[in-house]
């Protein structure tokens, strides 16, 4: 039984204005008590580089090794007999430099086993700085170190 039929309920409604009141009161609060300070920017004080340069480079031995199997020692032609013949001409390349630095210069085509054989003579020679050449972008050799 219905004793309630005149009675129509009313839908519940959501008033948003005292919500509206009351952000804004946060909001105005929020935004006084905030401290707007300006950040300082850091102060950074780079070291310096303070190591000495060298007075003088140390002396180049140059072994040049064309793609046909020719060897030069600093623009010497030079023929290949054995590792043991050519740490002799390295020997006498690097006579009065004291830790010179063997730089080779392969050609491309040149094979894996004349550059190795150039390896082994620098060992035999006693020349433990060794560098290879390398072809910069720009196209001029410059020693890759």
């Amino acid at each position: 039984m219905n004793f309630r039929r005149g009675l129509r309920r009313e839908e519940p409604e959501i008033n948003l204005i005292p919500l509206i009141d009351v952000l804004l009161v946060v909001l105005i609060f929020l935004m006084v008590t905030t401290s707007f300070s300006k950040f300082t920017e850091l102060q950074v004080n780079l070291p310096t580089a303070g190591a000495d340069r060298p007075e003088q480079r140390p002396r180049e031995i140059v072994v040049a090794i064309s793609s046909d199997g020719r060897y030069q020692v600093d623009e010497r032609g030079v023929a290949f007999e054995s590792p043991e013949r050519f740490a002799v001409e390295l020997q006498r390349a690097a006579a009065d430099a004291q830790e010179p630095t063997l730089v080779i210069h392969a050609d491309a085509g040149a094979t894996h086993q004349s550059v190795v054989n150039v390896l082994e003579a620098a060992r035999l020679a006693g020349l433990a700085r060794v560098t290879f050449a390398a072809q910069a972008p720009g196209g001029s050799a410059r020693p890759a170190r």
